[in-house]
Formats: structure tokens, sequence, C-alpha cells
């Protein structure tokens, strides 16, 4: 299973979704989906922007767990 770790990210990093949002350009809703892992479908140019905003790998950010 993929999952989003944005959350962990942020916390590290002492950055608050509001403050992402403004950072990338990206809809404060769209940050908050991808922070709460509610995405679905992954948009490369959402993901693109947050690792550079944040200054980080894509595995940062997202991650795969084996279901059991």
């Amino acid at each position: 299973m993929v999952r989003l770790t944005l959350d962990k990210t942020l916390e590290k990093k002492k950055i608050t979704r509001y403050q992402l949002a403004q950072m990338t350009g990206i809809q404060y809703q769209i940050i908050d989906n991808y922070y709460k892992n509610k995405v679905v479908r992954y948009d490369s140019y959402v993901l693109d922007r947050v690792c550079s905003a944040l200054e980080c790998e894509i595995s940062d950010i997202i991650g795969y767990e084996k279901e059991q």
C-alpha cells in the first residue's frame, strides 16, 4: 500500500499546511488531502512542487508498506 507521509515531514520541518500551500502555490484543500492521505491518484506536479518547496526527496513524503 502506498502511503503519504507528508504529515510527518511537515512536522519535522515545523511547516504548516497553510504555509506549504503558500510556498507551492497549490490550493490548501489539495495540500490538506495529501496531508491526510486522502489522495487516490497522485499528481506528479503536486509532488514535484512539494518536494521542491520542502527541499526533500520523494521518499520523504511517500512510502510503500506491504499489506498483510
